[in-house]
């Protein structure tokens, strides 16, 4: 999956829990909120002049959903619960999240579905 494809994605199943992401899905949609984080954030210093800025708290709340979304998606891939996202409130937990987005998803279906890079 490419770049504008996993953006497409993101936007088109912003709160489908179910299924399963690939990681190229996964991780071009975690560049494309961090970019439009930063966009934001200098958007927020070139053009407004108070502290608690508008466009990066709108982008974050526009984004949370379908990040959300996308993330449990991919705990899915690796045939892990949507349940385990909630480990993120721990430091070790943050890690572990970020170590499993790493992982190849399991070949061929699983419990959450078939195998994303075999649809394509």
């Amino acid at each position: 999956m490419d770049f504008f494809s996993a953006i497409k994605s993101g936007f088109r199943h912003y709160v489908t829990f179910r299924g399963r992401a690939s990681r190229s899905e996964f991780w071009y949609w975690t560049l494309f909120a961090v970019i439009m984080a930063i966009a934001g954030a200098i958007a927020d210093n070139a053009l407004i002049e108070s502290e608690t800025g508008l466009y990066a708290p709108l982008i974050s709340l526009v984004l949370f959903l379908p990040g959300l979304a996308i993330s449990i998606r991919r705990l899915h891939d690796i045939d892990r619960t949507g349940w385990w996202e909630l480990i993120c409130f721990t430091v070790i937990g943050i890690i572990l999240l970020i170590v499993w987005a790493c992982f190849k998803g399991t070949s061929g279906p699983n419990r959450f579905g078939p195998d994303p890079l075999a649809a394509g």
